[in-house]
């Protein structure tokens, strides 16, 4: 009888190991962010990643330089007449919203439209937009590369008008230091809620 039962422990190690595992049990690697993230995660947890850019100084910056504190990342142009200013001014008032919390955030908008979008250009946008947020542009190749490793989605209509519009993803994207992207917040999700998931992820670090 007790051999029987150890045989069937052995039998049945490799399944109770794997959930562990799974569960993050086994390495005590559980996603300690769980309770914060979104039900379904844009893109997957892959998003994101190293990216070299052009700051409003014209100097060349990667993103070690740039995401030092949570940061929200928004893909934008400053000629958008409605959607980015909007969505950027809601970011921005997230971050106020943290800074009375006690939590430092940064707001990070980076042009994908780099043929009128000069570091110039960006800085006079973000400076109006809010003084802790980082403007950035680059090369078209630096853009696309940026953009490509958060998945998101730009097309310039006639490129030969200098009013064309550009079609593009108002994702904003939450990115860690250290961790890089943990969560998304769509068009619809109000400062309030922002900061509060912010918050829940700054708490959980």
């Amino acid at each position: 009888m007790r051999l029987g039962w150890i045989t069937g422990l052995i039998l049945i190690m490799p399944a109770l190991a794997w959930m562990a595992i799974e569960m993050g049990l086994w390495t005590g690697t559980a996603d300690k962010y769980a309770q914060c993230k979104n039900s379904a995660v844009a893109g997957g947890d892959d998003l994101g990643g190293p990216f070299e850019l052009v700051n409003t100084k014209g100097k060349t910056v990667t993103d070690k330089d740039v995401i030092t504190e949570p940061s929200l990342v928004y893909f934008g142009y400053t000629y958008c007449p409605d959607v980015c200013p909007l969505d950027v001014s809601r970011n921005a008032a997230a971050v106020d919203i943290l800074a009375e919390r006690g939590v430092s955030a940064t707001p990070i908008f980076i042009s994908i439209d780099p043929k009128r979008d000069t570091p110039t250009v960006v800085g006079e946008f973000v400076s109006y937009m809010h003084p802790k947020m980082i403007g950035l542009t680059g090369s078209p190749e630096q853009v696309k590369a940026t953009s490509d490793a958060y998945r998101t989605y730009y097309k310039a209509h006639d490129a030969d008008d200098d009013t064309y519009l550009v079609d593009h993803t108002t994702m904003t994207y939450l990115v860690m230091p250290q961790e890089g992207y943990v969560d998304f917040f769509r068009r619809d999700i109000s400062p309030e809620q922002i900061a509060d998931k912010v918050a829940c992820y700054v708490e959980n670090q």
